[in-house]
């Protein structure tokens, strides 16, 4: 092959020849591609929903302190759980506990929502908490304590009631109304705030019972 021929060869290859590179570095990217591994596909957890587990008609479920002493008891015509809260709703319920001074509050509604072991229920329609303080020598005997409300938020063992709802506190002869209500009977603190209205008793009439 002669010098000129020669020349022209070579500027042929020099002009294809980043083209042909390209080619090259294009077929080894694809191959690199789907030959490589796949990346593992992350499935999320499921959702935890609010499904009933269980449930139960006409029941009685007992809680009991360390000593063995009975504390509370929760009955109702239907309750379901839900493993995801860990609760009771219980239709038509109705709740008793006696504490180590023997003070016994009893709790009745519509409907309720209860934590596994009764110490915190939510009463919703025709909810009534009622609390009855044990006969004592060195005091005369106290009247019941009872809340009306549509609403009422009862901690049993905390003795504490609290509703953002209208509710009315009873006692003996005295009537208070209000839109509001926090009650802790260990600290002896009441609150009743939004539209208060009552209707104490006369001591004459008091001592007169």
């Amino acid at each position: 092959m002669n010098a000129p021929l020669l020349r022209r060869a070579w500027e042929r290859t020099t002009l294809y020849l980043p083209l042909a590179l390209m080619g090259l570095l294009a077929l080894g990217t694809w191959w690199l591609v789907r030959n490589a591994p796949a990346t593992p596909q992350v499935t999320p957890p499921p959702a935890v929903e609010h499904v009933a587990d269980y449930f139960m008609r006409d029941f009685a479920v007992k809680s009991f302190d360390a000593a063995g002493q009975l504390q509370s008891t929760v009955r109702g015509q239907i309750a379901h759980h839900y493993p995801d809260t860990d609760t009771l709703e219980v239709q038509q319920v109705a709740v008793r506990s006696t504490d180590r001074e023997g003070r016994v509050t009893t709790a009745t509604a519509d409907r309720a929502i209860s934590n596994a072991d009764g110490s915190e229920v939510q009463l919703i329609g025709n909810a009534v908490v009622t609390r009855t303080a044990p006969a004592r020598p060195d005091r005369p005997p106290q009247p019941p304590m009872r809340f009306e409300g549509e609403y009422l938020h009862a901690w049993v063992n905390d003795e504490r009631v609290r509703s953002d709802q209208r509710v009315t506190l009873i006692q003996g002869g005295d009537r208070v109304s209000a839109d509001s209500l926090d009650y802790d009977n260990k600290a002896q603190i009441l609150e009743m705030r939004g539209n208060v209205r009552g209707l104490v008793e006369p001591a004459a009439a008091r001592r007169a019972r």
